[in-house]
């Protein structure tokens, strides 16, 4: 069975920072892909950011040079640290693993 868990959201000012979690377990994590996504009240679910089994990462553009993805295979953690934040990165986070989703985490960012 697989099983992701999201924490680390919460509520912070415009320009603080936030760090995600996501806990995998009941999977091969190394050499899977995974991702960071968001979804915001009335707006479709967003690429935010993405890591290859290689260590390849992607961001999309609105938090490029803000946010980090980032693994570690041996606690088969995901991380999303961001830095900077804007109140339109108000949204529910969810981690991807491979093909799976976590049941996702709020962020809001006060102005």
């Amino acid at each position: 069975q697989v099983r992701l868990v999201e924490s680390g959201g919460g509520l912070v000012q415009a320009g603080g920072s936030l760090r995600l979690y996501c806990a995998a377990t009941g999977i091969i994590f190394s050499f899977t892909a995974m991702g960071w996504y968001r979804q915001a009240p009335g707006k479709e679910r967003e690429l935010v950011a993405s890591i290859t089994g290689g260590g390849s990462t992607n961001y999309g553009d609105s938090v490029k040079g803000r946010f980090t993805i980032s693994r570690d295979n041996a606690k088969k953690t995901v991380y999303l640290q961001m830095n900077s934040l804007k109140p339109e990165d108000t949204a529910v986070y969810y981690c991807k693993v491979g093909r799976d989703w976590g049941q996702g985490t709020q962020v809001t960012v006060s102005s």
